[in-house]
C-alpha cells in the first residue's frame, strides 16, 4: 500500500519518508488502512521554502481576499461534512452525533467565518497613529506558522481548520501543518478543500501545506528554523517543552497550550444548599467525552464534613454507574493507568475506578481519587499530575485556611472555578479564595462547569504556566487569537504613499477601529 502523498508548495507530492505509520479506530483497537508518512528534513525545508515564498505575496494580499478564502474553506468543509464526520469517528470514536456533526463542526466553520470577518474589518491590527509626530504603528502578519494540533478536537483545533489555523492566515500568514497522528485522514480531507480554496481565491502555493509526521529531532529544527515566524502547539507537556526549548534558543515565539487540572473549588454553602444538583453537573462535565477536554475539571476542592463526606459518595456512585468511554488512543489510555498509579504513590485514596478497560476499545474505568489538604500541600507537583481522561482527584482540606494553602499551591491553568451560596452565605469566603484562584488561571468561572469553550470575542482559552507557555495570548475568541502570529510594526516620518492601507490618514474601509491621537475612531486622519 503506497503512503498518502504530503501537500508542498500547492501540490499533492510523495513524500521523502523516513517510515510510516498508521492510525487506529480506538473503539477495536485495530489499524486503519491508510498508511501516511513520516517525513524527513527535506519535506519541512520543502514546505518551509514554499511558505517563505508565500509569505511575502501574502504581506501584500488584500484582506478581503484572506476573507474570501476563509469564507470559501468554510463552504468546502460543510459540502464534505458527512464524509469528515464519518472518518474522525472512524479515527477518533467520538460520536458522530451529537459530538461531531453537530457540534464540533458548526464550531470549526463559525470560527473560520469569524476570522474571515475580522481580517476585513481590520480592527485587531490596533492601528495607531500619532499625527502630530508623524509616528503610526500596527500589528502585520509575521510569517510562515507552524501549526501543530491535538488528539482531542481533530476539527476544531485541527492543524488545517482549526483555530490556530483560522488566526494565523486571518492575520496573512501562510501556515504549515503538521497532523496530529491520531487522525491524519481526517486532517488530509480538510487538506484539499484548504487547498482547493486557496486555488479558487487566488491564493500563492504554500499558504496551505500539511506533513503527517516528523521524527523529534526534525520538528525540533522546525520550529526554530530561520523563516518561521511563530508556531501553535497543542499537546503533551513533554513534548512541548521540548519544542518551546528549541524555538526559544531561536528567539522563536512558540504559543502552546500544554495541561491544566481545571480546579473547582466547592464552599460550604454551596454544599448544603444544592449538593445532588452539583454532583450533577461535575459528573457530566468530568465525563463528558471520557474527559478528553482540556478543560475537563481534574481537580475538586473541598472543606472537611458531613455534607463533603456525603457529597464524595453521591458521585462515588455516579461514576460507577455512569458508562465508561472509549479513549482517543492506546496512546490516551495508557498516559492514564501511569498517571492515576503516580497519584496514588503520592498518597491518593482511590475512591471508585482505578482499572483499565470497562468500555469498549481503549478505556479506563470512571475514576475518583482523594487525599486531604494536609497530604496535597506536602506533595503538591506530584498531585497536580494530569490525569487526561475520566478521572479527577478531590482534595479535602481541614478549613478554609488550609483551602487558601492549597490554593496558594497550584500551578497555572485554563480555568478555575468556585460554586457557592446563591444567597450570599459564602460571600466572606469567596472574597478570600477569589484573587488566589484568579491569579492561577485564564478563566475564572462561578456556579458553572468549566468544559465548554465558547467561540467569543471575550474569551480567554488561555493561562499561566504550565496551562500555556504564556499567559498573554489565547487561542480562542476572535480577533485577539490573531495578534499571537503578528508583529507589531512602526513607520516614523513615512511618506503617506508608502503606509500600510491601515495606517494612511483615510481609513481603509470605513470600519476599522484605529487610536489616532489618543481617541479610538472609525474616521480618517484629519488635517492639523
Amino acid at each position: 500500500m503506497s503512503p498518502e502523498k504530503v501537500l508542498i508548495a500547492g501540490a499533492w507530492r510523495t513524500a521523502n519518508a523516513a517510515g510510516t505509520f498508521q492510525a487506529e479506530n480506538p473503539a477495536t483497537c485495530e489499524p486503519l488502512p491508510p498508511v501516511f508518512p513520516v517525513s524527513t528534513w527535506a519535506d519541512c525545508d520543502a514546505a518551509l521554502a514554499a511558505a517563505a515564498s508565500a509569505a511575502v505575496v501574502l504581506r501584500d494580499t488584500p484582506p478581503e481576499r484572506l476573507g474570501d478564502f476563509l469564507d470559501d474553506y468554510a463552504r468546502r468543509i460543510e459540502a464534505r461534512a458527512e464524509e469528515l464526520v464519518e472518518t474522525a469517528h472512524a479515527e477518533t470514536a467520538l460520536p458522530k452525533t451529537p459530538r461531531l456533526a453537530n457540534v464540533e463542526l458548526p464550531r470549526t466553520t463559525n470560527q473560520l467565518r469569524q476570522a474571515a470577518s475580522a481580517a476585513r474589518e481590520g480592527s485587531w491590527r490596533l492601528a495607531t497613529i500619532d499625527a502630530k509626530a508623524n509616528i503610526r504603528s500596527c500589528y502585520a502578519a509575521l510569517g510562515p506558522v507552524c501549526v501543530f494540533g491535538p488528539n482531542n478536537f481533530p476539527f476544531a483545533f485541527n492543524s488545517i481548520s482549526g483555530g490556530d489555523f483560522a488566526a494565523a492566515i486571518a492575520a496573512g500568514n501562510p501556515v504549515v501543518a503538521k497532523a496530529n497522528t491520531s487522525h491524519p485522514a481526517t486532517t488530509r480531507l480538510f487538506a484539499e478543500e484548504a487547498q482547493n480554496a486557496a486555488e479558487a481565491t487566488g491564493l500563492p502555493p504554500g499558504t496551505v501545506q500539511l506533513l503527517y509526521r516528523l521524527r523529534h529531532d526534525d520538528g525540533e529544527r522546525l520550529v526554530a528554523d530561520p523563516r518561521v515566524g511563530a508556531t501553535a502547539y497543542t499537546g503533551s507537556r513533554a513534548a512541548g517543552l521540548a519544542l518551546k526549548a528549541a524555538a526559544d534558543r531561536a528567539g522563536k515565539p512558540i504559543y502552546l497550550e500544554l495541561s491544566s487540572i481545571n480546579p473547582v473549588v466547592v464552599l460550604p454553602g454551596a454544599l448544603e444548599e444544592r449538593a445532588e444538583k452539583i454532583a450533577e453537573e461535575f459528573s457530566g462535565s468530568c465525563l463528558m467525552g471520557t474527559g478528553q477536554f482540556c478543560t475537563n475539571p481534574g481537580l475538586v476542592l473541598l472543606v472537611a464534613g458531613p455534607p463533603t463526606e456525603a457529597f464524595i459518595g453521591d458521585l462515588a456512585k455516579r461514576f460507577a454507574a455512569a458508562p465508561v468511554g472509549t479513549l482517543l488512543s492506546s496512546g490516551v489510555a495508557g498516559s492514564l493507568q501511569e498517571n492515576v498509579a503516580a497519584l496514588r504513590e503520592a498518597g491518593a485514596q482511590l475512591v471508585v475506578g482505578g482499572s483499565s478497560g470497562g468500555g469498549r476499545g481503549h478505556s479506563f474505568a470512571n475514576t475518583l481519587l482523594r487525599v486531604s489538604g494536609r497530604q496535597f500541600l506536602q506533595q503538591p507537583e506530584a498531585l497536580q499530575t494530569e490525569a487526561f481522561g475520566n478521572t479527577s482527584l478531590l482534595v479535602v482540606a481541614a478549613d478554609a485556611a488550609e483551602l487558601e494553602s492549597v490554593l496558594e499551591r497550584l500551578e497555572g491553568n485554563l480555568t478555575g472555578c468556585i460554586y457557592s451560596h446563591t444567597a450570599g452565605n459564602d460571600d466572606e469566603l469567596y472574597a478570600r479564595l477569589a484573587p488566589r484562584l484568579r491569579a492561577r488561571v485564564g478563566r475564572l468561572l462561578n456556579d458553572k462547569m468549566p468544559t465548554g469553550v465558547a467561540v467569543s470575542p471575550a474569551m480567554n482559552h488561555g493561562g499561566p504556566y504550565p496551562a500555556t507557555g504564556h499567559p498573554g495570548f489565547t487561542a480562542v475568541g476572535i480577533p485577539a487569537a490573531l495578534r499571537r502570529f503578528a508583529a507589531l510594526v512602526c513607520f516614523d516620518n513615512v511618506r503617506p504613499a508608502r503606509l500600510p492601507e491601515a495606517l494612511k490618514d483615510k481609513n481603509p474601509n470605513g470600519k476599522t477601529w484605529r487610536l489616532i491621537d489618543g481617541a479610538w475612531t472609525q474616521g480618517d486622519v484629519m488635517a492639523k
